[in-house]
This record gives C-alpha cells, structure tokens and sequence, in this order.
C-alpha cells in the first residue's frame, strides 16, 4: 500500500452499506515520538501529537487545522483545555507542522461514520485506518465545517483527557497512592489526604513515558468551565496591531516577485512569448508556462506593469465560442434528453410521485436558478517558493498544508518530506485556499531560478481563473390535496457534489423524487462556502414558500407543520418567530421571509426583513437567525460565524454573478463583481440554540438559507416571485407595473 486514492479508500471496504467496515488492521498508537523532533523545544514534554507542556506549566495545544478568521486555533485549544484540566491563562497554541503525522484523521472518521456508535474496542484501530487513508491522500483539510465538530470531538477532547489520565497516573505512582484519589484543577495535581501537589510541568516528563489511554473518558456538559464561554481569541490582538501574518505579507531575504497572466479561455494555451523585456525596468525573467506566463521582478509592480506591456499570443480553442446563454440553454437541452431518455440519476426515491400529480387537487411548478460564482477572497492567492535543489520551502496561506507539501514534492520529483511548508493566516478561504493551483504554478517559476519567489495574482487574474461555484438549474414539482397537504415533490436538478445530502428536504411529505443529471462544462468547478447546501437551500426553501403559498399557509406555520417529527427544526423555527415577531405589522413595501435548513450538523432558520422601493431597490433591513449548533464551543466564534455566513450568502444573492463571454470570465475586479459592503450590511441577529446533540459546524451553515429567506420576503412585500439569482437580474420596480 504505497498510495491510497479516495476511490480507493472507498472501495476498500471503510465504508459498504453506511455502516464502517474495517478492511486494514492497524493502530496509530503514540505517534508523540514521531513529532516531538518537529514541535518541542527543550524542557518541553510531548504527551501526545496534539499538546506538549512546558516546564513553565504552560500547555501548548498543537491545532491542524488553518485560521482563516473563523477562531479555529482557540477553539480547538479550549476543548483540549477543558478536558486537561488546564489553566486557560496558560494554554498556547501552535499550528501543526505539513507532515503526514498531523493528517486529519479525526475528520476523515467523522465524514465517513467512525463516530461515537463505533464500539469501543474498536477505536484505536479505526483510527489507524483512517490515518493511513489520509496520510496517503495528504489531507490536513480545513473545510466542511469540519474543524471542531470533527477534529474537536475525536481529536482535541480525547488528547486533553488522555493526557489528564497519563499525568494522574504518573502523579499516582510517584506518591504512591490509588489513581482515584488524585484531583486536577487549572494545571494543578493535588493529593489531599497527603498534602502533595505538583503542576503540570514538574509531572510532564513522567506522564510522557507512560502509554496514552486509547479511550479516556470525557467530561459531560455539566462539567464544562472552559467550552461554552467566549475566551478572548488567539488570532484578534495582532489583527488589530498590525503584526498578523498573512500568505501576502512573507518577505523572505533575496526574494523576488512574480505575477502571472493565463490564457483568458480555460483550457487555453500561450503560443508564443516575448522575453526582450528581460533586464529591463528591473525585470529578471519572462516565463512560459505553457497556459500562462509569468513575470519575475525585482517588485511586484514591475511584475505587473511588465505583464501588461507584453503582447501575450493565446490559442484559445474551441472554447472561445462559448457564451453565457449558450451554457444556460445547453444545460437545459441536456436536461430535457436526459429526462425524455429516463436517464436522471436518482438521489432520492420514495412512494409514487406520479400516481399523485394524477389525482392532486393543486399543483405546485418552478424552475430556479443559481449563477456562476467565485470565491472573491479580501487576499488576492500567493504563493512563495524557494527550490533548494532536492528540498523546498513554501509559505502561503492553506487550508490544506499538508496537500501542499504533496503538491510541490510531486511538481519537483523530490520526497515530500523534503518539503518544509510555512502556513501563514489566511485572508479569507470559503473553499478557494483548499486548491493547489497556484501552489504548482508557484513551484514551476521558482523551479527556474535559485531564489525564493513570491507569485501574486493580481485582483483580476484571482477574479478570472477561479475555480467557481456552478451555474445551476432546479426544476421543482409538488402536488397538495385539496387541504393543502403535499402529497409528492419532486426535484431535477443538474450537478452533485457534497456533501450528497445539501438535496434533501426535512419535510414530511410521502412521496418523493429527487433525480439529477451532470452536464458538460468547461468552467472549471471548486468547493465554495457550503458547497451543494447552497444552491439546494435557494431551490428547496424558495419552493417550499411556493408551496405554502399554494395551501393558503402562512409559510413559517406550513414549515413547522411539516417538520413535527423534527424537534430540532421545530425549536429553531419557533425561535426565529419569536424573535423576529413574526405575523406583526410592517411598513409599506416591506416583507419578512422565512427559511429553514440543516448543514454540516447545524440546524438553522432565518427570518429577512425587507424593503423594496417604487423603483424596485431591495433594502435588506434585518435579518434573526436562530442556530442550534448542538453546543456553541465558542458562543462569541459562533455568531460571528453565523453573521460572516449570512454576509456572504448576502452579496451572492444580491449581486454575485460570474458571466461567460467568448469562452472567459467577464468580470475582473469588485466594480462589477460587489460583495456586500458594510453600508449595505443589515442588522443580523443570531440566538444560540444548546440543544445537547454534538457539536455542528459553524463557518458554512448560516448561508444556504439567506437567498430564500430574502427572495421569500420580496414576494410577501411586492407578490413577485424571484426564481434567478442574483437579485439584481429580475425587474422589481412598482413603476413598471410589477408587484
């Protein structure tokens, strides 16, 4: 077993039927001695990959996951920190170094069903198979709002308490006394009976020779002192002081400067390339990167002044043909033969739908669609590499270090552990930081000269070659008895990613058909914020509105009525209508919208306040977001999140629209790409709901629903139904006759 592929994986037997199968036998054990070399100075003692205590009685907690605004770092350190019993003013934190070591197993067993119902005879060997996997696929991902849920739960919480147990016993057999009599509070071990007490750091380097405990036993929600309060934040002091590094701030010495410019067609390739500007205006080196050419200069603005004053000469292919409404109407021809051919594949069947719409008393129709989309992070990509010969070193800002390490050692052909990765902060990830192209790129300059090279894009090449959310297309059936009740629904949709739930609905609706179909595309695909939940939180809430709309229901009571069974969908769905006093009176033109959704573990509702003009302007006043994330680790993160998610969903919604023209991009900067700017931001409000379940992501759940709970509210202030994001594409003006 050289190398694991994800089909492999799979298809090895880890997972058949739902249900974790084991088809290698092999532990992780104590991988302390495999680390400590990389992350303990001396005097430090590592009891385990994920923490090491100094003499000081400092409690450093070794995170594997990137900051990239969300609180990660502490986190995941307060949950280590409650279950060590530490001192909170004593806990650091460091991020885990790129070597296969620091893998995401815990995240991997959390994705694929190795969670708390695995016996527990089991784990360590469940473990072991899910390390070997992600060693193998080079994944230290930080995404799926996976981070404190997954790694939180089965990595941090277990390290903290297994460390606590190895420090007890070792206090134990040095005073001679039982296990059960020792106590540990704030870094502190005590015997009482006797008198004797000692810090972590005097029993640190006895606890460390002493084997880690496979299944230690965690604290209950009673017992919390550290999850579930707001500690002041690892990552904000030097955010604010300036001293925060970002991927773009590395300065290395003898570095030099880089941008690039790709063929503005994907899939293009550069023809032919003029080097006569090397050596002048200070710059060293023109490159062809066969898709691309790069500039290496003294600075960056030279680099880029550079690049524009060459005439680059691209073979754009057939591609360049391509146009925006010839994409949208492909995708619906392709739809039609793929149904008229009975060839959608199923997502979800049950009942008989057909049987339904035959004898329903209303039926309930909609085509919705979702635009193109990119990542448009605040930090442009960068990327700076130095090839040492057989070794090199990279600094960027990564949600996935360790597949940065793979992707550089495969690009130079040297051993990955050659490869030594600095991950810095990151201005903003939503799923762009997870890729490696401008990794490769990066290596592929820096390959060609004997320094290190920081490669910038600039703003429009960031904007231009993204790897973008899809262009989709739902098409929406429901039938209703003559009291309203659905009977059937019915969705086809074009594209599945994951995760392969975002489809699903948590409506108590019998019969059921869920289908879809993959059609060709040349705009390269990436995971954005949410991922599927985002284009099915806009189809399914949008639609389900329709339906209420058709059982003369109110819509927030139609949603709780269909989700009876649901207790954590009925809990958020009366929150938010008590928050939001939902039912009270508006002013003119205004509109409240209500939707529901659950995601990466998080069950959330979300109820728009909007205005919309005699001229058609769409004011977003206010939005009440109710969440019930299982147990807010970090209530402060928590909301932040919540509001960051919505935010985000905002400016998608509202104006966020990649478009095709001749084959490229047609956008290049925020003038004709705007987010959400503060003045435009409404007044969110975000209620934790501590439901007891395990924890829920929190980075991505918040923006599935924030299209349909504004759309929704359009259509209670001005009877227009929006089924086209963005909104800035459909005509709202009272003026022109609408509404």
């Amino acid at each position: 077993m050289k190398k694991w592929t994800r089909r492999a994986f799979i298809g090895a037997g880890v997972l058949a039927g739902g249900t974790l199968v084991l088809g290698i036998a092999i532990r992780p054990g104590n991988r302390s001695s495999k680390v400590a070399d990389v992350i303990a100075k001396d005097g430090e003692s590592v009891l385990n990959i994920w923490l090491k205590i100094a003499k000081d009685n400092t409690v450093t907690a070794i995170i594997p996951h990137s900051e990239m605004g969300q609180g990660v770092h502490t986190a995941l350190a307060m949950m280590l920190a409650e279950e060590l019993d530490a001192d909170w003013s004593q806990i650091r934190f460091e991020e885990a170094p790129a070597i296969k070591e620091y893998a995401n197993h815990a995240v991997a067993k959390g994705f694929l069903g190795g969670g708390p119902d695995v016996p527990k005879f089991l784990n360590e060997t469940i473990d072991g198979v899910f390390l070997t996997a992600v060693k193998s696929l080079n994944l230290q991902i930080t995404g799926g709002s996976a981070s404190v849920r997954f790694t939180g739960q089965y990595g941090m919480r277990v390290a903290g308490a297994a460390a606590r147990a190895m420090l007890v016993q070792a206090a134990a057999k040095k005073w001679g006394v039982a296990d059960e009599e020792i106590t540990v509070e704030k870094g502190l071990i005590s015997h009482a009976s006797s008198g004797q007490s000692a810090s972590f750091g005097e029993m640190a380097p006895e606890a460390a020779k002493i084997k880690k405990p496979s299944d230690p036993i965690l604290k209950t929600e009673k017992d919390f002192s550290i999850i579930g309060t707001s500690q002041p934040r690892f990552d904000i002091p030097e955010k604010v002081n300036g001293k925060a590094k970002f991927g773009i701030d590395v300065d290395v010495p003898n570095m030099k400067y880089a941008t690039v410019a790709a063929s503005p067609v994907f899939g293009g390739k550069l023809k032919s390339i003029d080097t006569s500007i090397e050596g002048k205006n200070g710059v060293i080196k023109v490159i062809n990167l066969g898709n691309a050419a790069a500039v290496i200069a003294d600075g960056y603005w030279q680099a880029k002044m550079a690049m524009a004053s060459m005439n680059l000469d691209f073979d754009s292919g057939e591609n360049a043909q391509i146009n925006q409404e010839e994409i949208i109407d492909r995708y619906r021809r392709e739809m039609d033969e793929v149904l008229a051919n009975d060839e959608l594949e199923i997502h979800h069947e049950s009942g008989d739908v057909n049987a339904e719409f035959d004898q329903a008393a209303t039926i309930v129709e909609g085509e919705y669609r979702v635009p193109f989309l990119a990542h448009a992070t605040m930090e442009p990509l960068n990327c700076t590499v130095w090839v040492k010969g057989e070794e090199a070193e990279v600094w960027c800002g990564s949600q996935n270090p360790l597949g940065v390490a793979g992707a550089v050692a495969e690009e130079l052909d040297i051993k990955q552990e050659n490869v030594q990765v600095h991950n810095q902060l990151l201005g903003g990830g939503f799923g762009r930081r997870s890729e490696t192209d401008i990794i490769i790129q990066a290596t592929k300059i820096a390959k060609e000269v004997n320094y290190p090279v920081k490669l910038i894009w600039s703003r429009e090449e960031d904007m231009q070659h993204d790897v973008y959310r899809e262009l989709g297309i739902s098409r929406m059936k429901a039938a209703l008895d003559e009291s309203g009740n659905p009977l059937a629904y019915q969705s086809q949709f074009i594209f599945r990613h994951h995760p392969t739930e975002a489809a699903d609905i948590p409506y108590d609706v019998p019969n059921q058909q869920i289908r879809f179909s993959t059609p060709s595309s040349h705009v390269p695909w990436g995971n954005w914020r949410s991922v599927d939940h985002s284009t099915h939180g806009f189809y399914s809430e949008s639609f389900v509105d329709e339906m209420a709309h058709g059982a003369k229901e109110d819509p927030l009571m139609f949603r709780k009525r269909l989700t009876k069974t649901e207790p954590r969908f009925q809990a958020v769905l009366d929150l938010v209508k008590e928050k939001s006093n939902w039912g009270s009176e508006l002013p003119q033109n205004w509109g409240r919208g209500v939707a529901v959704h659950k995601s990466f573990g998080t069950y959330v509702a979300e109820v728009a306040e909007v205005e919309v003009d005699n001229s058609g302007k769409v004011k977003v006043h206010r939005v009440v977001c109710a969440a019930d994330p299982g147990f807010a680790i970090h209530p402060d993160s928590f909301k932040a999140q919540m509001e960051s998610g919505i935010i985000y969903g905002l400016a998608a919604t509202m104006t966020g629209e990649i478009t095709i023209k001749d084959g490229a991009v047609a956008q290049s900067n925020f003038h004709d790409y705007p987010v959400t700017r503060m003045m435009d931001s409404p007044k969110i409000e975000t209620y934790i709901i501590n439901s007891g379940n395990d924890p829920g992501g929190a980075g991505e759940p918040s923006t599935p629903i924030i299209a349909p709970a504004v759309t929704n509210a359009i259509f209670a202030a001005t009877g227009v139904r929006i089924r086209e994001l963005p909104i800035k594409n459909n005509s709202l003006g009272r003026e022109g006759g609408l509404g």
